[in-house]
């Protein structure tokens, strides 16, 4: 059985992005604006122990070292990518995500 984790940074980001969404204007009503970052949040917690992944650029050290990442495609012009960790404890993978974003801000870091 897989674990999918998020450090605690990364769920203020979550509960901080839902607002930024509705202000920003990228959505009108801020119940769709919650209901994308909920979708996002399950698809990770879902598919990122089967996502093809590959290491992590060297730029995203800060976050952790010897990360993994992978990427989720919300729309044509949007795919956010998931920075993790991955710890076995026993029989079990855990996915410890430490850093999120998407294309639009670090794209050209990857």
């Amino acid at each position: 059985m897989n674990q999918v984790l998020f450090i605690p940074e990364v769920r203020k980001y979550f509960e901080n992005l839902v607002p930024l969404l509705y202000e920003k204007g990228y959505f009108s009503y801020l119940d769709i604006s919650q209901k994308y970052v909920k979708e996002l949040i399950d698809d990770i917690l879902k598919n990122l122990p089967v996502k093809q992944h590959k290491p992590a650029p060297t730029h995203f050290d800060t976050y952790g070292k010897n990360m993994e990442y992978a990427g989720f495609k919300k729309n044509k012009n949007t795919i956010w990518y998931v920075f993790f960790t991955t710890y076995k404890e026993n029989s079990k993978e855990i996915y410890l995500v430490r850093y999120i974003a998407n294309n639009h801000v670090i794209a050209q870091y990857l």
